[in-house]
């Protein structure tokens, strides 16, 4: 009915508040942190129909460190509107570079687009990688292909 439909929408465009909880870097921790796998559901802005996948989000920490479940909250709060892949990638990325001020950023998400394999080419099992790689994690090969390894992605 329209009223369920409403409520979905309503519901998948609606993100869960949170606040960045951040804690002193005390132990001069300089490894990549790195959370895998986060699942992510968006809708395409194009054709509202869904997109699903993963994403894999990582930093080099400078003088702060987050709490850990803040990168599956972060993702969530940028799918959670009518997006393209692309924008979303970079969006988790910038906001973690401004809020958190790392030495190096890395997000790359890993999608299949309903818009994709249902209708138009129905390419079916077709998935679309997207990455944004900020600081030293672009800038350093080394640490880029850290990253990529770390998080499965061949680069």
């Amino acid at each position: 009915t329209p009223g369920r439909m409403a409520r979905a929408y309503a519901e998948l465009f609606t993100p869960r508040e949170f606040d960045l909880t951040t804690f002193p870097n005390d132990e001069g921790y300089d490894e990549l942190v790195l959370a895998r796998d986060i699942p992510i559901r968006s809708v395409c802005e194009h054709h509202l129909l869904p997109f699903t996948g993963v994403a894999h989000v990582g930093y080099l920490p400078g003088e702060r460190i987050v709490g850990l479940s803040k990168l599956a909250r972060i993702v969530e709060h940028f799918s959670c509107r009518p997006q393209v892949q692309e924008r979303l990638t970079k969006q988790v990325a910038d906001w973690l570079q401004d809020s958190l001020v790392p030495r190096g950023v890395g997000v790359v998400i890993e999608a299949e687009h309903s818009c994709m394999t249902l209708r138009g080419v129905r390419a079916s099992g077709a998935t679309t990688v997207t990455s944004t790689l900020l600081g030293c994690l672009r800038a350093d090969a080394r640490s880029r292909q850290e990253f990529f390894a770390l998080s499965g992605v061949r680069a």
